[in-house]
Formats: C-alpha cells, structure tokens, sequence
C-alpha cells in the first residue's frame, strides 16, 4: 500500500458519526449506512436506478463503495507523515456482447446515478440473452469491523514509536529505523438489474519496518512486512512486532557480509513463501482470461498442454480466511474459490471474470477485481500458490553443487506476450556441494515463465503463502494479493551479477 509521500498534518480522529436506518437495513451500526443516505440514495431507489440502466444490457452492475484509508510513517526516531483519507462513490458499468459502458462518480446519491444511465444509453442493445446472476452466498472470511477507529490514533503513534527504540536497542549497528503502519475498511455492494444484492465489508492492515545497519563505511538495509484482512490487534502484539524487528535485523547484517552475485547460467534454490511472488508475475498474469481470449499470452491455446514439470501444481485461492488477496465475493458479486490453473504440470484453467468468462463459454472463478469504484473489473488474482511437493528442503540443497539460494525477493518486471522476467533478490547466498555460503549482493533471476517451471527438478514439502504485503499492479489498477510456494529447485536459470 503506497503510503504518504511528503509530509501531512497530524489530524486526531474521532469515530464517524452513526447514519440512520433506511429500509433494508439491521440496525445503527449496519456498515450498508454509509453508502446509503436518506434523501440522497436508499436501497429500493439503487434497485430501480441499476434496472433502468442495463435494461439494454446483457450483463453488468452498480458497484457503491465507501472506503476509509489511514498511513502513518515513522523514521529517524519521529513521525514523518500521517494520513487519513475518505473516499465514497459508484461505478456503473453495461456490458453488450464484447462493449462495455462505465461511468464513475464520488457522489453516492440516485441524481448523480440518473446522470450516468445517459452513458449507458449509447451501448448497443443485447441479443443474446441475459446472463444469470452470481451464486449467492453467506459465508464472511473476515470480520466486519473497522480497524481505524477500534485503536486509538495515540495507539497507532506509541506502536511506531515503540518498535524503533526496540529495533535500535537490538544492536548497536543499526544506524536507521523506518515503520510504516496503515490500515484501510471498505464497504462495497454489488446491485444488479435482477434483483441481485451482495455487500462485503472488507479490513486490511499492514506493518513494515525497515533496517539500515551500519558497519564501517558500508550500509546495507532489511526490511520485514505483514499483514491481513483482520484488525490492528495482530499487529499491536509484541510477538508479532518483534519477530518484524528480528527479521528486519537479520537480513541487514547478512546483507552487510555480502560479496558480489556471480553471473551466468546456474541452479538456483528457491525458498518458500515470498518468492512466491516470481510465480505470481512470471505464470499468474499469463493465466488472467484476458490476455488469452485476446491471445497476448505465451499461455494462449495451451489448456490440456504441459506446461510444467510433473508435481507442478499451480492454485489461485481467494477463500483463504483473513489473507491479504482474499475475498468473499469479487467485485462483481462472486463467490471466491480454489482455482486450479495448473495440475501436475497441466493447464487447466485460466481467471476468469464475467465477461471474459461469457466470452471464452466458461463460468466465472471469481477473479473479477477493480481497485476502486472508478475502474472497471477485470480478470485478476487473489492468492496464487504452488501447492508442496514430496521433498525435503534439505535434500533439496544437497542437490545444489554450484548455484545460488534465493530467500527473498524486490522488485520485478514480466512481459506478458513473452513471459520473460527479471527479478532482483533482496536477501541470497551462494551454494557449493550441498552448502549454503556466503550471502551474496545485486543477484537477479532472468528467464521466462513458460519455460522455468518446466526447468522445476525438485518441490519441497513446505508450501509457506506470504506474510501479506503483496500489491498486484494491472493496466493501471492496483489490487492486495497474496503469493506462496514450497521450497523449489530450479535448474538452468540465468543469474545476472556484478563478481567480476
């Protein structure tokens, strides 16, 4: 989550207001109240509204959001930036056959809706029938309530503040502390011209702290992030802040006794649960339905092909409860489930969202996301994972006679045509003969989805998903995700170094 960038007023906040009960509602505290206000817009007046506008339509929604977002950074021992930001709107969207309509407004009142319906009106009448509505369902993988106002801003602050003095108290070579603490509560509801209604109420916090350490002239950095779709009172822990600080710790002063990455063609041992996030970009966006009922993905026309190494097994799970990419329902009022993409080294099946699941004549997986009211949904992941394997990591890296052990990973690119990649590694050693040596400094993995996971010769038994500090970035939306994987051994991957 992209946090302040420039200094902001520190402002205390009090919890919002109680709204009043419309019709359709259970009472005071209903989170539906803030999207629905008296004189400006009920539930009944959003049911007419939606039919009238995709009367034409063969499918599509009215999406209402209400969303409280909250930030605070704290470095060089004080409170840099705080933030705290409101956000309420619609998104209306008709689908005819492969056209789309949307229109967006920050207003949620039936006039400014009445509004978008003219933009609605310049879509080409359906021919075909209409398309049924989502499954229902009654299940909540998380709770309801808000983190922001549950904690106390104070609270938040003396969090911040404490994790710096204890990072600092750790060692006497730790130079800087950075944390960053956020959280956010979304309420969204999906009402179609069917009769249609599904509302999910959505937390998310995040706690990241970030280590300089410093020995001699050299400075090296580490950094420990988690997170979840639960309450602030996880991260409030001291086990948890503690263990960030430890980890935090840990790969800085590795980081400090790095030499050069070597370079060239080698195997390399991936660990489990973050590096997830190489299968994520370099395979997961080559599955989203999009890309290939356009055919732009290397993964285009391959279903019932081998696409993987026996054992490979690639799943896309939002119905995980309290994980970072999870989700009750997608936003287009979806149930989330298990999808099998890859099955012992087989496609099986691609994310799907409505309309590129109409499209392609399969039914939707429940991957039909949008970062906010003011974007259309498209096919996306939530948690994408490698399922283990029946090796033991140890014999894994017994394996390894000269390569390189990848135990976290920054930033990266992937080209999705291509599949090509390249990733930087943030923490890595070198291996000889079965042994993990020295950590090593500026390695990055080049190579290919289509072909590395062909290249997997060995999958652990320790499938580990991600601490949950994942953002997933498409055509200019951003999304929480989440990744994981087994401890995996690859063979003939391209490490790009700077050992001369």
């Amino acid at each position: 989550m992209a946090l302040a960038s420039r200094p902001r007023p520190i402002i205390m906040l009090a919890p919002a207001p109680e709204r009043p009960i419309l019709a359709g509602m259970t009472s005071l505290t209903d989170p539906r109240a803030y999207l629905y206000n008296p004189g400006r817009l009920d539930p009944a007046e959003a049911q007419t509204l939606a039919a009238r506008a995709l009367a034409q339509a063969d499918d599509g929604e009215l999406y209402l959001q209400y969303r409280k977002t909250e930030a605070f950074g704290f470095d060089d021992g004080r409170l840099k930036t705080a933030s705290y930001d409101l956000q309420s709107g619609f998104g209306l969207r008709a689908v005819s056959g492969e056209m789309t309509a949307f229109a967006h407004a920050n207003e949620l009142s039936a006039a400014a809706i009445a509004r978008a319906i003219d933009t609605m009106a310049l879509i080409d009448p359906a021919v075909g029938p209409k398309a049924p509505p989502p499954r229902a369902t009654n299940r909540h993988l998380y709770t309801d309530a808000n983190p922001l106002d549950l904690v106390p801003f104070a609270a938040k602050v003396a969090l911040c503040q404490t994790i710096d003095a204890a990072a600092r108290a750790r060692d006497p070579r730790v130079e800087q502390v950075s944390v960053n603490l956020s959280g956010q509560w979304n309420v969204v509801e999906i009402v179609r011209a069917d009769g249609f209604v599904a509302t999910d109420v959505r937390p998310l916090v995040r706690l990241n702290v970030s280590i300089v350490a410093k020995q001699g002239e050299r400075r090296e950095t580490g950094s420990f992030g988690l997170g979840g779709r639960y309450l602030y009172d996880g991260l409030l822990a001291p086990e948890t802040w503690n263990r960030a600080i430890d980890e935090a710790l840990a790969q800085a002063l590795v980081n400090l006794e790095s030499v050069a990455a070597p370079a060239g063609e080698m195997t390399v041992l991936l660990g489990p649960g973050w590096p997830g996030i190489l299968l994520h970009e370099a395979i997961g966006h080559g599955l989203e339905g999009d890309f290939n009922r356009k055919g732009t993905s290397a993964f285009s026309g391959r279903m019932g092909e081998r696409v993987a190494a026996p054992g490979v097994t690639v799943v896309d799970e939002g119905s995980l409860p309290d994980r970072r990419g999870s989700l009750t329902i997608d936003d287009e009022g979806t149930p989330t489930r298990e999808n099998i993409l890859i099955e012992d080294g087989i496609l099986k099946n691609y994310l799907q969202d409505r309309l590129n699941a109409r499209l392609m004549g399969v039914a939707p997986t429940g991957n039909g996301r949008r970062e906010s009211f003011e974007h259309a949904p498209m096919p996306r992941m939530t948690n994408t994972f490698m399922r283990s394997g029946p090796d033991d990591p140890a014999a894994l890296l017994a394996r390894v006679k000269k390569g390189i052990f990848a135990k976290s990973f920054g930033g990266g690119q992937v080209d999705i045509v291509s599949g090509k990649f390249v990733f930087s590694c943030t923490e890595a050693y070198q291996v000889e003969n079965g042994r993990i040596g020295a950590p090593i400094k500026g390695a990055t993995l080049i190579g290919d989805g289509p072909s590395v996971l062909t290249r997997v010769t060995g999958i652990g038994n320790d499938m580990a998903l991600d601490e949950g500090v994942g953002m997933c970035g498409k055509a200019g939306q951003s999304v929480p995700a989440g990744v994981g994987q087994p401890t995996l051994l690859v063979e003939g991957l391209t490490v790009g170094g700077t050992e001369i």
